[in-house]
């Protein structure tokens, strides 16, 4: 089937005189996950990690994936043809160093402009410019094979109240217009889903377990205009928006609107959201900075922290219940990694002001551990016996904001190695939740408290140790992030605010065998101020056990069982209310001090 769909694309790649194509992996909006409409890289590699780029040249074709996707990939490009690129692997080349070293003078280079950021585009046109090609960059190949193509979609839209924001639209558009006066601009283009949905305090369901509406937004001095597919507002959103005065527009409109912008104007956008066919229109000036709205919506304000401790409690009755369930069951019922991950997932859903899930759930057995990012699907779907190891990555969207949670659960007898692993990985997500550090640390400085346990074994996870969250938004927000190098930009690593929500997740993940992760979410606090400083520490957010059965307790110090067995008693405290008796039983054991 990939082969078939490959030929039919460089046909019409012949047709079209186009001899290298690109596909990233995004949507017009430059999203981390999009939606059916477009998967286009998926549809023509058979590759369904969320992350990766595909490149097609008349004879040959190439993946790129990174570390979480390298198992996963390596199975699904089997007999497609396609040539696997490890990300970050020695002598791998880049998607822009390979396109350097392939185009020839006089080639040319395709790809879809709308879904490629403008800061890219640009990056791609030096290439070609250098090599003295061309860039084709108006139309969407795939579109023109992919039969029964699935439609954008348009889902409703509603609105997040002000006990659940915080904060109202109005209040937030007059902070986006003071930044504008500061940067010396016009106009402010916003095409970030996560940003938009943030500003004007409407969610939705255009992209799975993402609250967000497709959409565009301009704001000027005097104007806010949102761009969208009309038919997802009912009565209520579009009165809400009609009261802040907010401007509504058609979706596809947003291209002729940046033709029409004054010359003289000045405007606003992040170059790496915005794509990079909106960017060949404007003839305006252009600043190109970071979206104002990204650091303002990753500082949680006071309702939206209290609303997430709420929204983590009944996170935590719902795991630690199926946990229970768990852990008194396997073995005695039939159980697979779907119809567990489908018991979580009811267990959730009875919580009040439960939403939806805040990503595909990964419940992976055994050796399906490993790959980082495994999706369990009927041909994968392990069969779980009481022996072994569990993963299970997994959160909920609440009207009080978003949870992401993961434990590793001992169903049974497992392998001193493991249980060597598993503890390391305890001792670096403990390491990390009681971290005390000046103001000014970014999350470079604090990676090597998580990762280091891992180090001493001489084993390396190949992806951050933690990420942001959003506010009833995307499971994964930036800017802010904990990882051991910086990236482009110095993306996912910025200084550390109070109020910024983090996830705490180092792992070990081994081949073939297993794959342990311990993931809880933090919100960074001030703590002592002095001579020497501001002081900095995280409030832990996440509550449910973490499975002694799997602990080593001997290779821990007694400074790493102190944090471990206060991290219980808080557990307790906080879940045991929401029990019942034999819940209650069984939580002592699994809180117990060792």
């Amino acid at each position: 089937m990939i082969k078939n769909r490959l030929q039919a694309l460089r046909a019409l790649m012949k047709e079209k005189n186009v001899d290298i194509y690109f596909i990233p992996t995004s949507d017009f909006h430059q999203s981390e996950y999009v939606g059916e409409y477009f998967k286009c890289r998926s549809y023509m590699s058979g590759f369904t990690g969320s992350a990766g780029n595909l490149v097609i040249t008349l004879t040959q074709a190439f993946l790129w994936a990174d570390g979480r996707y390298f198992i996963q990939a390596e199975r699904q490009l089997q007999d497609s043809s396609i040539e696997l690129f490890k990300m970050g692997e020695e002598k791998v080349p880049t998607v822009k160093e390979f396109i350097e070293e392939t185009i020839s003078k006089g080639q040319t280079l395709g790809f879809d402009g709308r879904v490629v950021s403008c800061e890219l585009g640009e990056e791609l046109e030096n290439i070609v410019d250098k090599k003295e090609a061309f860039i084709k960059y108006d139309e969407d190949l795939v579109d023109l094979i992919w039969k029964n193509r699935p439609k954008l979609a348009h889902e409703k839209a509603f609105i997040i109240e002000e006990k659940y924001s915080g904060m109202s639209t109005n209040r937030k558009i007059e902070q986006i217009r003071n930044k504008l006066i500061k940067a010396g601009a016009d106009t402010h283009i916003i095409t970030s889903l996560d940003d938009i949905a943030w500003l004007f305090n409407i969610r939705g369901n255009d992209i799975d377990s993402n609250p967000v509406v497709l959409s565009y937004a301009v704001i000027t001095d005097t104007e806010a205009m949102l761009f969208l597919n009309e038919s997802v507002l009912d009565q209520k959103v579009g009165a809400e928006l009609t009261k802040n005065n907010i401007i509504i527009k058609d979706y596809q409109d947003i291209y002729e609107y940046v033709k029409q912008i004054d010359g003289d104007k000045m405007v606003l956008l992040d170059q790496t959201k915005v794509n990079y066919c909106i960017v060949k229109l404007i003839k305006a000036g252009i600043i190109n900075e970071i979206n104002p709205t990204t650091l303002l919506k990753a500082v949680k304000n006071k309702v939206e922290i209290e609303n997430t401790r709420n929204a983590h409690i009944k996170d935590g009755v719902a795991f630690t219940k199926f946990m229970y369930w768990l852990k008194n069951n396997v073995g005695k019922q039939e159980m697979t990694e779907i119809s567990v991950s489908d018991y979580l997932y009811h267990m959730r859903s009875v919580q009040e002001g439960f939403i939806e899930v805040s990503f595909d759930t990964i419940c992976a057995y055994k050796e399906n551990a490993a790959m980082m990012h495994y999706s369990a699907n009927e041909s994968s779907n392990a069969k779980l016996l009481a022996e072994g190891l569990l993963l299970v990555d997994s959160g909920g969207q609440y009207y009080e904001g978003t949870t992401d949670i993961t434990r590793t659960m001992a169903l049974g007898v497992i392998s001193d190695e493991q249980k060597v692993h598993f503890t390391a990985v305890v001792i670096g997500m403990l390491n990390l939740l009681n971290a005390r550090f000046l103001y000014g640390s970014r999350g470079i400085n604090l990676d090597i408290l998580a990762r280091a346990p891992i180090w001493e074994l001489d084993i390396d996870y190949k992806c951050g140790t933690g990420h942001g969250v959003g506010h009833i938004l995307n499971v994964h927000e930036g800017p802010n992030g904990i990882r051991p190098r910086l990236l482009k930009n110095n993306e996912m690593n910025c200084i550390f605010e109070e109020g910024m929500i983090t996830t705490d997740e180092p792992g070990i993940y081994i081949e073939g065998s297993h794959g342990i992760r311990i993931e809880n979410e933090l919100v960074c606090r001030k703590g002592t101020k002095n001579q020497h400083g501001q002081f900095m520490f995280f409030e832990n957010l996440t509550f449910a056990p973490i499975d002694l059965d799997a602990i080593q307790p001997e290779l821990m110090s007694i400074k790493e069982k102190s944090m471990l067995n206060a991290y219980h008693k808080d557990v307790f405290e906080k879940l045991s209310p929401y029990m019942n008796q034999e819940e209650i039983e069984w939580l002592k054991k699994y809180t117990r001090e060792i």
